[in-house]
């Protein structure tokens, strides 16, 4: 016997698991015709069917070569596939057999729910890229035969759903189904009857039909970290899949948190407004080295990312297009109790989570309500992921692009700002022109738009670096009350209190940033070295700036962190490393326009420097 595997991978096996060498368009015509009505095709349909974008003779010519290399590959064998004749090819079915078998088997309808749902979550010839639109069109009608018959089979299971684990098989096959169509309200009921749960389903907002942005992120390996290709296309569903959690230890814990976000997967499922991806789809995302590729192919808007830990279950809430941290929380889980307040847990992470999404949705909404402003944005926005003058710059341009298609777009505003202020950190000249121009945007980005902690953040990091300290350390206090769990905003503020001459104060508080956001991006580590070295912590300044992927911007932090504990070899290598970049640095030029509050800081970091050999 051989046996046409169809759902994953395309391929053809012996009986035994050894497989069977076939052309790729010799699988296709054994799967196109296994999967029909009859058992065999006329050489007129298979050619047109394989070769519809060639000439009809030239598509014949084709089939005669393939169906030419198959005998010959089949030569010797006993258990030959197909048979044929001038006019048309015939497959033996009492020697092949295949996967879509599973759609024609009886037995219980509970089993028979089960296989058909482990089938049609792996993909219906997912490994083939389609060569004419006649079999790209083949596959896709073959996929949504398959929902259809996924579908029957759990109407038909309803019966059983008392037995045990019945509800489980039946939720994920519903949720498979409501990844397809999110808009199928007889099983998203059923769903939520399953569950249990309380309806979120009227808290996003309708989307009036308005454009959707989305990001084309670069391919895997590219040189360029720009986002140079965003699109507007009709509006749909926004997407989030919830990742299963991931732990330095398996046990029981983790066990039971991956049940739990099965929990939560079910009960987000009464959200009509948004498409949840299945758990099998999540389990794959988590476990792939491209995370990233693999969501923008998915075209996943949010992600829920969790760990799990002895501290309890983490759990953040990613908006993918800008890397934004839209909210984050931990949740205490102890094993021992688990079990018993699962559901109550379930529901809290629940209710948190649909709370944040219609926030965040509405926002996005207004965002969206602009398309071109909101493109030109996110470039400027991917743009700043790179603190060098050209990136800077380049950014720049881009915000002003995003206001030119609408004046009063604050999150451009809030762009800007941030040009002239990273402008200023670059090139340590001291230019108070570019931090007034910083604070002027930030300013109108307020106006605009008061209840935005970007606006706020923007204004208390120009503040600081005005010299006014107290007023930049009120601007973020009240970023970080209006947004708590927005990461760039907590280390904002912890970079203030390390000018506030509050160093404990901003190393706890970058640590919470971190948490959050723990692929931490380098300016986050700069700061925690520098609040470290004002602790006197030197070998964790320096630690924290190995930890750096580029660390242009700390050399000067480092150098003087290796000169306090007399490693003057390191400290050499940080200093020549700094002149390199800026050789015009000087110290007191330097630390007459770094703000302190108190002057043994400024004390502190003079020595060091010194010593270092600047």
């Amino acid at each position: 016997m051989l046996h046409l595997q169809t759902f994953g991978d395309l391929r053809l096996t012996e009986s035994d698991g050894e497989p069977v060498r076939y052309p790729v368009k010799g699988l296709l015509m054994m799967a196109h015709i296994y999967a029909g009505a009859s058992h065999e095709l006329s050489r007129y349909e298979l050619a047109q069917f394989l070769w519809s974008d060639v000439e009809p003779e030239l598509a014949r010519l084709n089939l005669r070569k393939m169906l030419s290399r198959i005998r010959e590959m089949d030569c010797g064998r006993t258990d030959i596939a197909f048979d044929f004749t001038a006019t048309t090819v015939c497959l033996n079915k009492q020697v092949v057999s295949s996967d879509l078998d599973v759609f024609r088997a009886g037995g219980p309808p509970l089993d028979r729910l089960q296989a058909i749902a482990e089938s049609t979550q792996r993909g219906f010839i997912g490994n083939i890229k389609p060569a004419t639109k006649q079999i790209d069109a083949w596959i896709r009608a073959q996929r949504d035969a398959h929902a259809l018959q996924l579908r029957q089979a759990l109407l038909e299971a309803l019966p059983d759903v008392q037995k045990p684990g019945a509800a489980r098989i039946i939720s994920s096959a519903a949720l498979q189904i409501l990844e397809r169509d999110p808009n199928d309200e007889q099983v998203r009921a059923l769903l939520h009857r399953l569950s249990g749960s309380a309806s979120f389903g009227e808290r996003l907002p309708e989307s009036g039909g308005q454009a959707r942005v989305e990001v084309k992120r670069p391919e895997p390996g590219s040189q360029s970290a720009d986002i140079e290709r965003i699109s507007p296309i009709p509006r749909i569903l926004p997407r989030l899949v919830l990742l299963p959690p991931t732990a330095k230890h398996a046990d029981a814990g983790l066990a039971l948190a991956n049940a739990l976000i099965e929990d939560v997967t079910i009960e987000l499922c009464a959200l009509r407004h948004i498409s949840i991806v299945a758990p099998h789809t999540a389990g794959q995302i988590r476990r792939d080295s491209e995370k990233a590729a693999v969501v923008a192919k998915h075209s996943i808007t949010y992600l829920l990312d969790t760990r799990f830990s002895e501290e309890g279950l983490f759990a953040q809430l990613i908006y993918f297009p800008t890397d934004e941290i839209v909210w984050a929380n931990r949740f205490k889980m102890n094993p021992d109790i688990l079990p018993r307040h699962r559901r109550v847990i379930a529901q809290q992470l629940t209710e948190s989570v649909a709370r944040e999404l219609a926030e965040n949705e509405e926002e996005r909404l207004r965002f969206e309500a602009n398309p071109e402003a909101y493109h030109a944005y996110l470039v400027g926005s991917s743009l700043m992921s790179k603190l060098t003058l050209p990136h800077i710059r380049r950014a720049r341009k881009a915000f002003k692009q995003s206001l030119s298609h609408r004046s009063d777009f604050s999150p451009s505003f809030t762009g800007l700002a941030r040009t002239f202020t990273s402008e200023w950190l670059v090139t340590a000249q001291g230019n108070n022109e570019l931090l007034h121009l910083a604070e002027q945007h930030a300013l109108r980005a307020i106006e605009r738009d008061p209840g935005s902690a970007a606006g706020h953040r923007e204004l208390g990091v120009t503040r600081l670096y005005l010299g006014d300290v107290d007023a930049s350390v009120a601007a973020l206090h009240l970023a970080e009350e209006l947004s708590p769990h927005f990461a760039d905003v907590i280390y904002s503020h912890a970079d203030t209190l390390v000018h506030a001459s509050r160093p404990g104060d901003a190393l706890s508080k970058i640590r919470k940033a971190i948490s959050l956001n723990p692929i931490a991006p380098d300016a986050y580590l700069w700061c925690a070295a520098g609040a470290s070295f004002f602790l006197e912590q030197y070998e964790e300044a320096i630690a924290y700036v190995e930890a750096m992927k580029d660390k242009a911007p700390a050399h000067r932090i480092a150098a003087a962190s290796c000169a306090m504990i007399g490693d003057r070899k390191r400290a050499l290598f940080h200093r020549q490393r700094a002149e390199s970049i800026n050789p015009v640095f000087d110290v007191e030029k330097w630390l007459a326009i770094v703000p302190f509050k108190e002057h043994w800081q400024k004390e502190l970091y003079r020595e060091g420097l010194l010593k270092a050999g600047f």
